[in-house]
């Protein structure tokens, strides 16, 4: 299961001039903090929380800046380069410390797609690497990527332009793949990719997700405006029994858990399309003393586990523990996290930034709508079918 990424962040950023002199391009502000919190948010999210910063050039500046990661909820370590590496030589420098599958991202640059999607291309294929594409009009200044069933075939040069594909930045590896490298300073795009394409060991897959590169005046000005609107995410709240798995009661345990129809592909549209997957769910069970929060919180966890396996994840799971009358002990209360009660939402709405004119709420009950409608959220009923549908039938309703 992928939960390592390696974030390339070691360049001089030379097109900048100035103002890399003292600060390392990755960590210049946008938006108010540095360009890299936004990298490691994330990936974060993605349940990505095991990172390797690749550093050289002023590293000691960000190994000042993230430290451990405990700060930004992941855990850090740091590969530093005696010398300018290349991408491929900055890698393989590293390369007792990678798992088996492992992603990588460059620290200057952001790709917002689903990362758990492109891992499905190492399986779907068998390959040892595979490659998030863009597509874009005028491929000239890249070099388009050649695509046949999911398998990339080569790379055109520079100078033919046109609309097509290029390389976004984003891959997904083996490790093994690191043994074609020759020692060294070398590159991923031209001593690796070009001999994998070959041997028919490259995957790629296409998205459509915001991207910016900071490494040119222009595009870090413009980061300003455009990251933090990127970052202000619409979101789909869904309770969970009833919405997501079958409601037996109290289910607490994956032999009681059963997904609802097109609830896995309905978590995995957010995904690819760029809204947050998030859970408001009130479970009494814990109040009445049936399971604890802890086996609740590890069942959680196994879910979206489970989800995983699909190329989807749930960013974050919201849960009451309290009953006005059942409860037992401090779990007995009138509170405002039990919906209908909004304090959950707002919550959600507090530490996420969201897009609250463009959310939705999908519940099963009408407790559910009214939480939702208290702090200005489109409110949906599900009342069972198939989740994907209503869920996409909502979104074309309210946008």
């Amino acid at each position: 299961m992928l939960t390592q990424a390696v974030i390339l962040a070691g360049g001089m950023g030379t097109r900048l001039g100035a103002l890399t002199l003292e600060t390392p391009k990755p960590l210049l502000p946008i938006g108010g903090q540095p360009f890299l919190d936004y990298v490691v948010w994330n990936l974060r999210r993605f349940g990505i929380n095991r990172l390797l910063f690749s550093v050289g050039y002023l590293s000691e500046s960000i190994i000042e800046h993230f430290g451990d990661g405990q700060r930004f909820g992941v855990t850090i370590d740091y590969a530093v380069e005696p010398r300018p590496m290349g991408t491929g030589g900055a890698l393989k420098l590293a390369t007792d410390r990678l798992d088996q599958e492992f992603l990588v991202v460059n620290g200057d640059t952001l790709f917002d797609v689903n990362y758990l999607d492109l891992t499905l291309s190492l399986k779907t294929h068998g390959s040892l690497a595979g490659i998030a594409m863009r597509h874009i009009t005028n491929t000239g200044r890249y070099g388009a990527v050649n695509v046949v069933d999911g398998l990339i075939q080569d790379f055109s040069e520079k100078s033919k332009g046109g609309p097509g594909l290029i390389n976004g930045g984003v891959y997904v590896m083996r490790r093994e793949a690191l043994e074609r490298l020759p020692d060294g300073p070398c590159s991923l795009e031209k001593n690796l990719f070009p001999g994998l394409a070959f041997e028919r060991q490259l995957a790629g897959r296409a998205y459509s997700g915001f991207f910016i590169d900071i490494g040119l005046p222009a595009t870090l000005h413009e980061g300003d405006r455009l990251i933090p609107q990127w970052k202000k995410k619409r979101a789909v709240l869904l309770d969970r029994d009833g919405v997501i798995n079958v409601d037996y009661g109290y289910v607490h345990d994956q032999e009681k858990f059963v997904w609802i129809e097109g609830a896995r592909d309905a978590i995995k549209w957010l995904n690819d399309n760029g809204y947050l997957a998030i859970v408001i769910t009130n479970q009494a069970g814990i109040a009445r003393g049936y399971f604890s929060e802890d086996e609740f919180l590890s069942f959680t966890s196994w879910i979206n586990n489970e989800l995983r396996m699909s190329g989807a994840h749930i960013d974050a799971t919201y849960f009451c523990p309290h009953h006005p009358t059942e409860g037992i002990g401090d779990y007995r209360k009138a509170c405002g996290c039990r919906k209908p009660g909004s304090d959950l939402i707002q919550d959600a709405i507090t530490e996420w930034d969201l897009d609250v004119q463009h959310s939705i709420l999908i519940g099963d009950k009408e407790s559910d709508l009214i939480a939702g409608r208290n702090v200005g959220i489109q409110s949906v009923l599900f009342n069972q079918g198939n989740l994907l549908e209503t869920l996409q039938a909502a979104i074309l309703t309210f946008e």
